[in-house]
């Protein structure tokens, strides 16, 4: 039986949510050339795909943290898919920008989020963990406390292990980059040389020249 990372990696490469081009790799906003993209926003566009995440996310949550009171979506590629998992639990939700509004309000939360609420923060995908702990700190530094983060997909990077560790923020996926490699092989969507490209990568992503390979 396929296990849940493995049939939420087939999804997510049926519809191309997430690309592998270990040839012809992308350029991400950050400049990072890169074998791999991903657009977990595709999701919503599919019925099926969008209901099972729903339906998964909200499982994990309701197990591993029974505790949580509110649920908090980060802008902007987890607000849609945060909204669903609350309305699903029955939960309050709100979601964070990656910055102030610069007028109004210029709330950095929207929505009502009451002191001292237990929040679990969604996110779509998981890079350096930069963005994501910084809408954890906002949660913090709004006077609640954040008793988890739940993703559809992490990179698996080394420092953002590490970046949660330190932030003492426990962090559960759907998938992960390791069971994309296998799936993609699976299906031949890649194959055997293109492993080594794909794992080296991983090991140094800011300075991983395509060129050099």
């Amino acid at each position: 039986m396929k296990t849940l990372e493995g049939l939420v990696a087939e999804k997510l490469l049926q519809i191309k949510a997430i690309k592998l081009q270990p040839e012809n790799p992308f350029t991400w906003a950050s400049g990072w050339k890169s074998p791999i993209y991903c657009d977990n926003r595709k999701t919503l566009s599919y019925p099926a795909i969008r209901s099972t995440i729903k339906i998964e996310l909200a499982r994990i949550i309701s197990e591993n943290y029974p505790e949580a009171t509110a649920i908090a979506g980060v802008a902007t590629g987890a607000i849609a898919q945060g909204a669903l998992v609350a309305d699903l639990l029955g939960l309050p939700f709100v979601y964070i920008r990656s910055e102030p509004k610069d007028h109004g309000l210029e709330n950095l939360i929207e929505g009502e989020l009451p002191p001292d609420s237990k929040v679990v923060v969604i996110e779509d995908l998981v890079s350096t963990g930069g963005s994501s702990l910084k809408a954890v700190n906002a949660v913090r530094n709004f006077g609640c406390d954040v008793v988890g983060m739940v993703a559809i997909f992490t990179h698996c990077f080394p420092i953002a292990e590490q970046r949660f560790k330190d932030a003492k923020v426990p962090l559960i996926t759907l998938s992960n980059y390791n069971a994309i490699i296998e799936e993609a092989l699976r299906i031949n969507y890649i194959n055997e040389e293109d492993i080594s490209i794909l794992k080296e990568w991983r090991k140094n992503p800011e300075k991983w020249d395509p060129d050099k390979q």
